[in-house]
């Protein structure tokens, strides 16, 4: 397994407080696929106002945290190093569950398309082995 605390990810794509969305990769194999992790906790910035009564991690940040270990995915190979992943498209995309406070999100993004600068993750965001989000994530570097 190849693991890769805070530091090390800030190395490979260059998201930063408030947007870093992983926490930690637990595996991940460069060009094909990252498994990282999001703890959620109840002091997150967006809490404050989605939802007040009721905090639930908006479902466009779980999408953005899925791309980020996409981004690890693609961005840890050679060839890709200091570049940045964009979005490209989202398809598929559904929304299954909610996550809230406490909750610590498995992310998983699997390349499995790539033509050059090109390239389609499949990924699932989950809690406690139940799918809270699914999306194909098209991706283009930069």
């Amino acid at each position: 397994m190849n693991h890769l605390d805070i530091s090390q990810i800030k190395k490979i794509i260059p998201h930063r407080h408030p947007f870093l969305l992983v926490d930690y990769i637990e595996d991940y194999e460069p060009g094909q696929y990252a498994i990282g992790y999001k703890c959620v906790t109840y002091r997150e910035d967006f809490f404050a106002g989605h939802f007040p009564q009721e905090p639930v991690m908006p479902g466009v940040l779980t999408v953005e945290a899925l791309a980020q270990v996409g981004a690890v995915a693609i961005l840890s190979q050679e060839a890709n190093e200091g570049k940045i992943a964009y979005f490209g498209g989202i398809n598929k995309c559904k929304f299954k569950g909610k996550i809230i406070p406490g909750d610590k999100v498995r992310l998983e993004t699997k390349i499995i398309k790539q033509k050059g600068p090109v390239g389609i993750g499949e990924a699932i965001a989950s809690v406690d082995g139940k799918t809270v989000v699914s999306a194909e994530l098209t991706f283009m570097i930069g």
